[in-house]
């Protein structure tokens, strides 16, 4: 019986792709290298720390990882505070009030940094349906390993065999596998390229995940 839902929160509560790409490549800009496409589409699901990390590796670059992180934190807080049209994505607030309403524990498992974490939670007042927010950011592994999903399962206060996790990205939902929790993978218009071959469910929309439907799948 399905007790918990832990929720990715980048793709999946809100779509802030566009301001991460937008804070990304004023980063890359700064530091002088060009990402490719491809490239910047393998980092999907990964923290921030964990890219630039890459990013360094990648172009030999003299700056530190922690120093690219610092750049590209604050071109996404500018473009955050500044973009009046950014929103949560269509349908979830009403899933994530249909399952607390039905009494099952909500987590989040992001990759994104703590204050970000909060800088949505607070914009949005999620903060009142969720047990508790795990940040990858201080994590020691970043997604595609397991460590961030058996955290919030830990959190959670269940067992693995009992959790549903939502995710959108190739990384997430390997992370979740990874973690042995049953994982929803959500294919929307704001995911590009992404391998969703081992989600256990895979759904466009979230009117298809109604508590009623879910209750039973674990």
């Amino acid at each position: 019986m399905l007790k918990a839902v832990i929720f990715d929160m980048d793709g999946v509560i809100i779509d802030s792709e566009p301001l991460h790409y937008k804070a990304y490549h004023k980063m890359f800009e700064d530091v002088n290298v060009e990402v490719s496409p491809e490239l910047y589409e393998s980092f999907t699901g990964q923290s921030t720390l964990n890219v630039c990390k890459q990013v360094c590796d990648t172009f030999n670059l003299n700056e530190t990882p922690e120093t690219l992180v610092s750049i590209k934190r604050k071109h996404y807080e500018y473009i955050f505070d500044n973009d009046k049209d950014f929103d949560l994505i269509d349908g979830v607030l009403d899933l994530i009030k249909d399952y607390h309403n039905n009494g099952l524990t909500l987590v989040l498992g992001s990759s994104a940094s703590m204050p970000n974490i909060e800088r949505i939670f607070k914009r949005f007042d999620l903060n009142p349906y969720f047990k508790a927010k795990i940040s990858g950011a201080d994590l020691k592994a970043s997604k595609p390993h397991p460590e961030i999903f058996i955290k919030s399962t830990e959190a959670s206060g269940y067992q693995a065999h009992e959790c549903m996790v939502i995710e959108d990205s190739t990384n997430g939902i390997e992370a979740a596998k990874g973690a042995g929790i049953f994982c929803t993978g959500y294919d929307s218009k704001h995911s590009k390229n992404q391998d969703y071959s081992k989600a256990d469910l895979v759904v466009k929309c979230f009117s298809e995940i109604p508590y009623e439907r879910v209750k039973g799948l674990v």
